[in-house]
């Protein structure tokens, strides 16, 4: 069986390939149940997300320890095993915390394509994790960012990621405000429980890719945020049952359900055209839909 660590997997998804394997998985549809949540001490989350399609079987195994922090270790620990469908001999076995990051950054590059303004060059980031990493360079890839802001709650981890960035190619500087002004997307990839992304600060033709906030007590944009945009999600049930951003603007009044226009699949399958001005204010919220994981572990493992 083989087995890929996170340099590995890092070689074997280059950007443009994953995110070409994402749209084809949005397209085409796979056997994908809601992710199963338990709770461990200390407020983390043990996550089991299974998928089958394209020949293969997966499941990913994902530890959220949100105290990780104050230990100087990583919030999210995650495996992926990669099997054959058909006769359930095990593929791979796979860093789940690169799969997980990569994934989940082409996915948001994925909407944007429908979502952000094609000539976006400012690209503003909230959070200085590993997902907030790789949503930068995923970003500058695809759009040759000109400037890319890194805001975070501790400036020296903001200062640090910038630092980091900037040894890969990518023009990133750190900023002492998650204030969007300036800026053409912004990406939140944190773990708050109250708004950093006011909707009053939103000008017209910005683009949201918001994708920390794991669970209905979580969020990243308060409700006029969402009320002002055309809100995308990566899945509607994943959706109405874990986004905080979604789930709390509604409670409050601030949009219905109905207020969600469309699943990236209808995006990708063409059913919903996204931006079609300019001038609109875009929102994607990313949950993670198991389909995603199942793509990039077929890509890695067994390539284009």
């Amino acid at each position: 069986m083989l087995q890929l660590d996170r340099q590995e997997i890092a070689a074997r998804l280059p950007w443009p390939a994953l995110v070409e394997a994402l749209a084809a998985m949005f397209r085409e549809g796979c056997d994908a149940p809601l992710r199963h949540r338990h709770p461990l001490p200390g407020g983390g989350s043990l996550l089991l997300m299974p998928a089958v399609g394209q020949g293969h079987s997966g499941v990913k195994v994902v530890h959220v320890a949100p105290g990780n922090a104050a230990l100087g270790l990583p919030a999210v620990h995650a495996e992926y095993l990669l099997s054959d469908a058909a006769t359930g001999v095990p593929v791979a076995l796979l860093d789940g915390g690169e799969l997980t990051d990569r994934r989940t950054a082409a996915a948001s590059v994925l909407a944007a394509r429908y979502l952000a303004r094609p000539d976006s060059r400012r690209h503003l980031v909230l959070g200085a994790g590993k997902v907030a990493a790789a949503l930068a360079e995923a970003f500058h890839a695809a759009y040759g960012m000109e400037r890319t802001s890194i805001w975070a709650r501790r400036p020296e981890q903001a200062r640090a990621l910038a630092a980091r960035l900037v040894a890969h190619g990518v023009p990133a500087t750190a900023v002492e405000s998650p204030d969007p002004a300036g800026h053409d997307i912004i990406s939140a990839a944190t773990l708050a429980t109250t708004p950093l992304v006011i909707g009053a600060a939103l000008a017209p033709g910005m683009h949201l890719d918001l994708v920390g906030a794991y669970r209905p007590d979580m969020r990243e944009a308060d409700g006029a945020a969402l009320a002002r945009a055309l809100c995308v999600v990566d899945t509607r049930a994943g959706a109405m049952a874990e986004a905080g951003d979604i789930v709390q603007a509604i409670a409050e009044g601030h949009i219905t359900a109905g207020h969600v226009a469309a699943e990236l699949a209808e995006l990708c399958r063409g059913a919903h055209p996204g931006r079609t001005d300019p001038g609109q204010i875009t929102l994607f919220k990313s949950v993670g839909w198991a389909g995603e994981d199942l793509a990039a572990a077929v890509l890695a493992t067994c390539g284009g």
